[in-house]
Protein backbone atom coordinates (compact mmCIF):
# COMPACT_ATOMS: atom_id res chain seq x y z
CA UNK A 1 0.00 0.00 0.00
CA UNK A 2 1.03 3.59 -0.73
CA UNK A 3 1.75 5.84 2.22
CA UNK A 4 1.64 10.03 1.40
CA UNK A 5 4.92 11.60 3.25
CA UNK A 6 3.84 15.76 1.63
CA UNK A 7 0.77 17.12 0.96
CA UNK A 8 1.04 20.45 -0.20
CA UNK A 9 -2.58 22.12 -0.26
CA UNK A 10 -4.10 25.42 -1.47
CA UNK A 11 -7.02 25.90 1.09
CA UNK A 12 -9.38 28.91 1.90
CA UNK A 13 -10.11 28.91 5.39
CA UNK A 14 -11.80 32.02 7.36
CA UNK A 15 -10.28 34.35 9.70
CA UNK A 16 -11.27 32.37 13.00
CA UNK A 17 -9.12 29.90 13.96
CA UNK A 18 -6.11 31.96 13.10
CA UNK A 19 -3.28 30.58 11.34
CA UNK A 20 -1.51 28.89 14.82
CA UNK A 21 -5.15 27.44 15.87
CA UNK A 22 -5.60 26.33 12.51
CA UNK A 23 -1.81 24.54 11.59
CA UNK A 24 -1.86 23.11 15.40
CA UNK A 25 -5.64 21.15 14.95
CA UNK A 26 -3.81 19.82 11.31
CA UNK A 27 -0.52 19.06 13.20
CA UNK A 28 -2.67 17.14 15.44
CA UNK A 29 -4.12 14.41 13.84
CA UNK A 30 -0.99 12.54 13.41
CA UNK A 31 1.46 11.76 16.15
CA UNK A 32 4.42 13.08 13.54
CA UNK A 33 3.09 15.48 11.49
CA UNK A 34 4.63 18.38 10.84
CA UNK A 35 2.82 21.78 9.26
CA UNK A 36 3.84 24.48 7.93
CA UNK A 37 1.03 26.87 6.77
CA UNK A 38 1.74 29.97 4.65
CA UNK A 39 -0.84 32.99 4.34
CA UNK A 40 -1.30 34.07 0.79
CA UNK A 41 -3.86 36.50 0.69
CA UNK A 42 -5.90 37.92 3.15
CA UNK A 43 -10.18 38.72 1.98
CA UNK A 44 -12.54 40.33 4.32
CA UNK A 45 -13.96 37.14 5.09
CA UNK A 46 -11.37 34.20 4.34
CA UNK A 47 -7.17 33.79 3.91
CA UNK A 48 -6.02 31.49 1.36
CA UNK A 49 -3.29 29.47 2.20
CA UNK A 50 -0.70 27.12 1.30
CA UNK A 51 -0.54 24.14 3.87
CA UNK A 52 2.74 21.51 3.80
CA UNK A 53 1.56 18.72 5.79
CA UNK A 54 5.04 15.99 6.32
CA UNK A 55 4.67 12.66 8.50
CA UNK A 56 5.38 8.81 7.68
CA UNK A 57 1.65 8.38 6.44
CA UNK A 58 -0.74 11.33 6.04
CA UNK A 59 -4.30 9.98 5.99
CA UNK A 60 -5.75 12.95 3.22
CA UNK A 61 -9.65 12.35 4.00
CA UNK A 62 -8.69 13.25 7.59
CA UNK A 63 -7.28 16.03 7.20
CA UNK A 64 -9.84 17.12 4.40
CA UNK A 65 -12.34 16.45 7.32
CA UNK A 66 -10.53 18.75 9.66
CA UNK A 67 -10.01 21.40 7.16
CA UNK A 68 -13.93 21.17 6.46
CA UNK A 69 -14.47 20.94 10.36
CA UNK A 70 -13.05 24.48 10.89
CA UNK A 71 -14.59 25.79 7.80
CA UNK A 72 -12.67 25.46 5.48
CA UNK A 73 -12.05 24.25 1.67
CA UNK A 74 -9.32 22.12 -0.27
CA UNK A 75 -9.18 24.09 -3.52
CA UNK A 76 -6.51 21.86 -5.17
CA UNK A 77 -3.59 19.36 -4.33
CA UNK A 78 -0.66 21.11 -5.21
CA UNK A 79 2.41 18.58 -4.76
CA UNK A 80 2.40 15.47 -3.16
CA UNK A 81 5.32 12.77 -2.46
CA UNK A 82 4.40 9.25 -2.11
CA UNK A 83 6.33 6.40 -0.97
CA UNK A 84 4.97 2.51 -2.75
CA UNK A 85 4.59 -0.35 -0.31
CA UNK A 86 7.84 -2.26 0.45
CA UNK A 87 7.99 -5.26 -2.03
CA UNK A 88 7.18 -8.85 0.42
Amino acid sequence: MTKIRRLVLDVLKPHQPNALDFASALADIGSDYHVILTVTEVDKKTESTMVTIEGADIHFDNIKAIIEKMGGSVHSIDEVEVYGAEPT
